[in-house]
């Protein structure tokens, strides 16, 4: 089944490229950049990854991201993630950045956008990757931060497809960016969020009914709401869920105790997706392993996991389908 696993055509839709961060690059970058950090070894980063919550993992992820300063510290970072994919049989990703990460600090929004998208483009070209970059707010700033950063993307237009809501959930819910993503989709870019993970149900509602998104990042919770079941059913809205990250910020105390396989039974469009995967202990096939091993998964239910992960992307119908077949052809 492990092999199995790997032969699987696979989509990432749900990976922030800032959390791909591994400890020896965060070293090597904090050295070159001449950046103190708490930390003197790869050993006492990987002990600062352990985490009890959303929060104390953000703490650590935004610190880490202190390091990336230059064009050249992107693209290695977005490089290194995508030759680690493309050995597990990866064939397109949907990569999340934080932009207001960086500017907050003083790095300017072009200097990450066109390191990561040239990344992108070697990827593309060199490893067969194909890929949509999508910027995410920050939900814990404000609306009118949001908009700013907004403003800052409509010249990039041609290299960021689409918008997301991230970072802290609980207190923050998708009605306080409601302007920021009708002028987002006003300007041609297509919409996400983060729902549905620490949140309530209901504010996958409101991502759906105000934000008027097209897929729900995570969205385990979705499940106490029996009529929002039927909706996601109904309209076929996608769920872009983390199993390492939900149980390794303890949404799921573990991971046989994770709700995957009753949304997939539920005829929901999950996907399976990595996250944070520097900080949560796996690239997307140990994710795809982890929920086989725990939830006692068949060849058919994993499979209908990564034919729903080139469904619910934003590529053509054509490359859609094409993937899909080929992955029928395994089965």
């Amino acid at each position: 089944m492990k092999s199995f696993i790997h032969q699987l055509p696979k989509a990432e839709l749900h990976l922030h490229i800032e959390g791909t961060l591994e400890p020896e690059l965060l070293l090597t970058l904090a050295e070159r950049n001449r950046i103190e950090l708490p930390y003197r070894s790869v050993e006492e980063v990987q002990a600062a990854y352990r985490f009890t919550n959303l929060q104390s993992f953000l703490d650590i992820y935004y610190q880490g991201a202190g390091v990336l300063q230059k064009e050249a510290d992107f693209y290695a970072l977005t490089w290194a993630y995508l030759k680690r994919v493309a050995r597990q049989n990866v064939k397109h990703v949907e990569i999340f950045f934080d932009p207001q990460t960086h500017t907050d600090r003083g790095i300017a929004f072009e200097t990450a956008l066109t390191g990561i998208f040239s990344a992108l483009q070697t990827g593309r070209q060199e490893l067969g990757i194909s890929f949509r970059l999508i910027l995410c707010f920050l939900r814990h700033l404000s609306a009118e931060a949001a908009m700013s950063t907004l403003e800052q993307a409509l010249p990039h237009r041609d290299k960021i497809i689409g918008v997301g809501l991230d970072s802290s959930e609980v207190g923050h819910p998708p009605e306080k960016f409601v302007h920021v993503f009708d002028r987002a989709r006003a300007e041609g870019f297509l919409t996400v969020a983060h729902a549905g993970e620490e949140g309530p149900p209901e504010y996958v509602w409101e991502a759906l009914d105000l934000l008027k998104v097209e897929r729900i990042d995570h969205g385990v919770r979705s499940l106490e709401d029996p009529k929002l079941v039927e909706r996601l059913k109904a309209q076929k809205v996608p769920l872009t869920v983390c199993p390492l990250s939900n149980v390794k910020l303890r949404v799921f105390d573990k991971m046989a105790d994770h709700n995957l396989k009753q949304l997939l039974g539920q005829g929901l469009c999950v996907t399976v997706n990595s996250d944070d995967p520097a900080y949560f202990g796996g690239y997307l096939e140990e994710n795809y392993r982890a929920v086989w091993e725990a939830l006692d998964l068949s060849r058919d239910e994993l499979a209908q996991l990564a034919s729903n992960s080139f469904t619910a992307s934003f590529l053509p119908d054509g490359k859609k389908e094409h993937w899909v077949q080929e992955i029928r052809k395994l089965c």
